[in-house]
């Protein structure tokens, strides 16, 4: 019975560098996140807008019996989007306790990438993005949920009247 080749130390450190993307898109821009911050995928869901939320809330949607906050990544990173109409196309539904997800009018089929085909983010996403990826000719922005979140429901402390 013949043994399995030994694999190199450098083979198991490149094979650990590459990550799968799920690529989508917003007005003409693509994004992306990595595949193991995404629960699932959803097409054509109603929304309920919220009364005085930030312009990156998109508002509430029910995915599989679980209402998710979701955002417009374009507007959270002050780039071009576009006027929801009453059904999203696409909702990217995020892992984690904060139930959230993600707004699209399109989505790709996943790809995968090295870590060393990522590029530092341009300085006005930078807090909100991991960094830029071109695949295809194409130019992706890779987003961390938790950040683009954070960045989205920032508000001003506004100063209360006392009486």
């Amino acid at each position: 019975m013949a043994e399995p080749e030994n694999i190199s130390d450098s083979d198991k450190a490149a094979a650990a560098q590459l990550h799968d993307l799920l690529p989508f898109a917003i007005a003409d821009r693509l994004f992306a996140v990595f595949t193991d911050q995404v629960d699932a995928t959803a097409e054509g869901k109603p929304f309920a807008r919220l009364p005085r939320s930030p312009g990156a809330v998109v508002g509430v949607v029910c995915v599989r019996g679980r209402m998710l906050t979701v955002l417009d990544p374009a507007a959270a990173l002050h780039e071009p989007t576009k006027d929801w109409e009453q059904t999203l196309p696409y909702v990217l539904v995020l892992r984690g306790d904060d139930q959230l997800g993600l707004a699209a009018e399109s989505c790709r089929d996943t790809i995968t990438i090295s870590t060393d085909d990522i590029e530092p983010p341009n300085v006005n996403s930078e807090d909100a993005a991991l960094g830029v990826v071109r695949y295809a000719g194409e130019e992706i922005l890779i987003l961390d949920a938790k950040r683009l979140f954070e960045r989205a429901v920032q508000r001003k402390e506004r100063r209360r009247r006392r009486f």
